[in-house]
């Protein structure tokens, strides 16, 4: 069984038991379901924008820990200061160590587009992003077939949600659907957990041009991105490169400095 089929199973399990706890109605009395959504893929698209998203993770199942001893709210506060396009936040806590509590405390203190990045597997956690504030779902083509694929993204469509659709090899193009806003391609194998920028720049070519094209994991220095923007990406989410410093701010700051140094827009 791999690390991904492991998630997988105990998400199915994790999902089940919140249904038990949290019904869906009970979700969309929150406050967080009826605001207004703020949209990614406009941001990515903004001519004055680098196209950065940043993410919080305090740990991932290959690293182990990678930093849990900052808080969500001055690091997402510092990120969205420094000019990035839209914020990650991990929701997963068995195995990254994200919760439902630090996507609400990021929407308290940010007012650009926020991604919910987890499993998702089931119509409710489609609904419980919502709740939570957050303006984008992440679904992940390895883990879901086209049906459900298809009935993921309409429950997320009927609340207004954006989506984005990631894709790790070219027998996943088939499931790029219509209602997809954004197609990020992970340069990182599900499966092993290891990281190739090459695969970024191999997918790009087989993905329409009328999807916003985001590029994901082991981006961490300005070359690369440059690299990748001249391949046709809009997108770049950051993880671990920031968060693996002792201070993520500081080193988002560099390199936000870096990018407008080097001629991107901040």
């Amino acid at each position: 069984m791999t690390i991904l089929d492991k998630i997988i199973e105990e998400k199915y399990k994790t999902v089940e038991h919140q249904k038990s706890l949290v019904p869906l109605k009970t979700l969309e009395k929150r406050a967080g379901f009826g605001k207004s959504v703020l949209s990614m893929k406009h941001r990515l698209t903004d001519i004055h924008s680098t196209g950065i998203i940043a993410e919080f993770k305090r740990k991932s199942p290959s690293k182990g820990i990678i930093n849990d001893t900052v808080r969500v709210e001055d690091v997402t506060t510092g990120y969205t200061t420094a000019g990035v396009a839209g914020l990650s936040i991990l929701t997963d806590w068995l195995f990254f160590g994200g919760s439902a509590v630090d996507l609400i405390a990021a929407r308290e203190t940010n007012q650009i587009p926020i991604l919910r990045k987890d499993f998702m597997v089931d119509e409710y956690q489609v609904v419980e992003a919502k709740a939570m504030g957050a303006d984008v779902i992440l679904l992940i083509a390895a883990v879901l077939d086209l049906k459900q694929l298809k009935k993921l993204a309409m429950c997320a469509k009927s609340i207004g949600l954006e989506i984005l659709l990631e894709i790790h090899s070219r027998e996943e193009i088939v499931k790029i659907i219509d209602e997809v806003d954004m197609v990020g391609v992970n340069n990182r194998n599900l499966k092993d957990f290891t990281v190739d920028i090459l695969q970024s720049i191999e997918m790009v070519k087989h993905i329409p041009d009328h999807f916003v094209k985001v590029s994901e994991s082991g981006l961490d220095n300005v070359t690369i991105i440059r690299k990748l923007k001249n391949e046709g990406f809009q997108g770049f989410l950051i993880g671990e490169a920031f968060m693996k410093q002792p201070d993520p701010v500081a080193a988002c700051q560099e390199f936000m400095k870096q990018l407008k140094y080097n001629g991107f827009e901040n």
